[in-house]
């Protein structure tokens, strides 16, 4: 978009000065309306969006919009603007064609007398051809306590313009609802319930805001357990950004990552995602490759988790955070002695307002006793350092 300079238009078949007085004090003639400011024209979503502003005289005077292809000899009115607010009014052109140029002014119109004063300049807007982004080729929902977390590939980046992506509830025959908008490839949805199964898909957005088709369905159930906790970095969300090991799943782990009785904080900067043990806590320095949190009697032959705490080999140092990796902590108990806690991280990404990782957690009530999980001691993961 840019402005022209002031000059003569022909509009039904006469000529029309675009000038006016600059919006001051300066009293107007009687049957003269105030003329429209600062007129500012831009495409976006397949259609052409005006705006302009009202001058300090403006009296409640409607406003008259008048367009032509840039081809053309004649402006035509396409629309009567009746309401505005906080000083700004607006108009939405739909009825355009792509590849092709058009220009806008728009008038005051006297209530009385029906005089018109136009804007100082037309403005001209340039209607692109609709290349929307490829749509994202996969997506997961991954179920959690009263929440369900959504992530996809990063197909629809093959687009150098990719703005954003926009994430839909899927409702069947119902059609779907827009849950909302988000510049990373994962989004969080909190407004869910246990028990209930929810079915989502991801469109991609260009900065001309042209929408992709839609990624394929995907399906999750949310359901309560110390299983799929998540937890933000402390750089976006400080107050969610903590956790501190429970001794019953009715009490909610997650608390502020400045709170001086967390166990560990999560937080992210160039490098990954890091577990920042809390005051006197300490942590096993080497991650341990894990396929569960824990393998009962019912797990599969090759279920590896940490049965047994490590006897060594822990800090206070920062450890990096990796899906599929169990981390184990020991945090001060009563008497001096430890207590021992195991996290198992199964997801590490973005969500719409920051970074997440997604883990499951147990919790050895006694002082002391380094077991970690029950069942059999095949194919556990090493004890030792």
């Amino acid at each position: 978009m840019r402005k022209m300079t002031r000059m003569g238009v022909t509009a039904f078949g006469f000529l029309l000065l675009l000038g006016g007085c600059d919006s001051d004090s300066t009293l107007l003639p009687a049957g003269q309306p105030a003329p429209p400011q600062a007129l500012e024209g831009r495409y976006y979503a397949y259609a052409v969006h005006l705006d302009w502003e009202l001058d300090s005289r403006w009296s409640g005077e409607s406003f008259r919009v008048y367009g032509r292809r840039a081809t053309d000899r004649n402006y035509l009115m396409v629309a009567q603007v009746t309401n505005c607010s906080d000083g700004v009014c607006a108009y939405t052109d739909r009825n355009v064609i792509a590849g092709v140029k058009y220009e806008y002014y728009v008038s005051a119109v006297h209530t009385q007398s029906g005089n018109e004063a136009q804007s100082d300049y037309a403005v001209e807007v340039f209607v692109p051809q609709p290349t929307a982004p490829p749509a994202p080729g996969e997506i997961e929902a991954v179920g959690l306590d009263d929440a369900l977390y959504l992530r996809w590939d990063r197909r629809s980046r093959q687009a150098e313009d990719l703005h954003f992506y926009r994430v839909y509830l899927d409702e069947g025959d119902d059609g779907s609802t827009l849950l909302g908008e988000t510049d990373s490839e994962g989004f969080l949805d909190l407004l869910v319930q246990n028990g209930f199964t929810y079915g989502y898909f991801v469109t991609a957005v260009d900065t001309d805001g042209h929408e992709s088709g839609g990624s394929p369905l995907a399906e999750g159930t949310p359901r309560p357990d110390y299983h799929g906790e998540f937890i933000y970095a402390f750089e976006d969300r400080p107050d969610l950004s903590g956790f501190r090991f429970q001794e019953t799943e009715s009490t909610n782990p997650i608390r502020p990552g400045g709170d001086g009785g967390r166990h560990f904080r999560m937080e992210v900067d160039e490098a990954g995602w890091w577990l920042v043990p809390g005051t006197g806590v300490e942590v096993h320095q080497v991650p341990i490759a894990t396929t569960a949190l824990r393998c009962g009697p019912a797990a599969d032959s090759g279920c590896v988790d940490v049965d047994t705490a490590p006897s060594s080999n822990y800090s206070s140092a920062d450890v990096g955070m990796f899906a599929g990796f169990s981390y184990v902590l020991r945090v001060p108990g009563e008497g001096g002695g430890w207590r021992y806690g195991v996290i198992r991280v199964t997801h590490t990404g973005w969500a719409q307002d920051g970074a997440i990782a997604i883990f499951d957690w147990a919790f050895q009530l006694q002082v002391g006793n380094p077991a970690l999980s029950p069942g059999t001691l095949s194919n556990r993961a090493p004890t030792t350092p």
